[in-house]
């Protein structure tokens, strides 16, 4: 009896472990890819924050980069964008689940939005310190075009010239940034799919069709990134500065943009990068999730109410 208990419990756990690795590379390969595919927004977006006199609207940082530096400009970063976002995803999202499950364990009777909050800062925690080291280089390599052409190069010469502290240079920015993006963006996306199933569908999600549930993702995606942005630009601004070198400190950073500006510059450009990027992340996550056996992402947090008609044809 005593072993077939532990037997049990070993294939839980390799159940459960099998499942966050499953998050982990769904979210490394959703988030890699995504952020691959918009990196000249990315160039245009980093310039912009960097040197915005000369850069004062997306059509003059875009004909300009062009005229100047040809349209290889427009893929500057790339690999960082792919490696680093990459890395950053596989622990966002493998985390965040795993983070989710020991946090209902532990905290039984806590508020589901607390939960989700803690889960999402906790991955996001370690999500950063994966990314931040690809994030430093990338930044130089798009606004400092002689500096060097991407990761082989950059690596050593960030390495050579500040050291290992010079790839955490932005880290606590860095934090700034996507803690409270990733917090507001794993909540809202939860909500949001909760909203979507008991509101609009009026179906429970096991009796929607794959596509549907792959719509209720993308609309509850759309949503998260877009609140998630907002939140967020004042410490991508700050990041932005620090790693170029405009400010040598989180003060003198604030106070060379003005307070003002952390909220508005690059905005615009901002939501129209981080709204389809998490919403394709989102799509290709729960994607790769879906073909692989499992459910698409987002709780139910109350029981769907049933229509006459539904209930019906589940009579018959």
């Amino acid at each position: 009896m005593v072993k077939d208990q532990r037997r049990l419990k070993v294939q839980d756990c390799r159940a459960a472990t099998g499942y966050y690795a499953l998050c982990g590379v769904s979210g490394m390969l959703s988030a890699g890819t995504t952020h691959l595919v918009i990196t000249p927004l990315d160039v245009l977006k980093v310039n912009m924050q960097v040197n915005p006199v000369k850069y004062y609207s997306i059509y003059s940082c875009f004909t300009t980069l062009l005229r100047e530096q040809g349209p290889s400009a427009f893929w500057r970063g790339w690999a960082g964008k792919f490696f680093g976002y990459g890395a950053q995803g596989g622990c966002r999202f493998g985390l965040y689940e795993y983070f989710k499950t020991l946090y209902s364990n532990v905290l039984v009777d806590s508020n589901r939005s607390f939960i989700f909050f803690m889960s999402s800062a906790s991955a996001e925690v370690f999500a950063n310190l994966a990314l931040c080291p690809f994030e430093a280089v990338k930044v130089r390599v798009q606004a400092q075009p002689h500096f060097a052409k991407g990761l082989a190069d950059g690596f050593p010469k960030v390495y050579r010239t500040e050291g290992i502290l010079g790839f955490y240079r932005g880290l606590v920015p860095l934090w700034g940034r996507n803690l409270p993006f990733s917090m507001v963006m794993f909540s809202t996306f939860e909500h949001s799919v909760d909203f979507l199933y008991r509101n609009v569908i009026k179906r429970r999600k096991e009796d929607c069709s794959r596509a549907q549930q792959l719509g209720v993702t993308c609309l509850a995606g759309y949503t998260a990134g877009s609140v998630g942005s907002f939140i967020s630009n004042p410490a991508d601004n700050i990041v932005a500065s620090l790693y170029n070198k405009n400010a040598d400190s989180l003060i003198l950073a604030v106070r060379k943009i003005g307070f003002s500006n952390l909220f508005t510059r690059s905005l615009p450009i901002r939501i129209m990068l981080v709204g389809p990027v998490v919403t394709l992340q989102w799509l290709l996550y729960d994607t790769i999730k879906v073909l692989s056996g499992l459910p698409t992402s987002g709780e139910i947090m109350t029981d769907v109410k049933i229509d006459g008609a539904d209930k019906a044809n589940e009579a018959r």
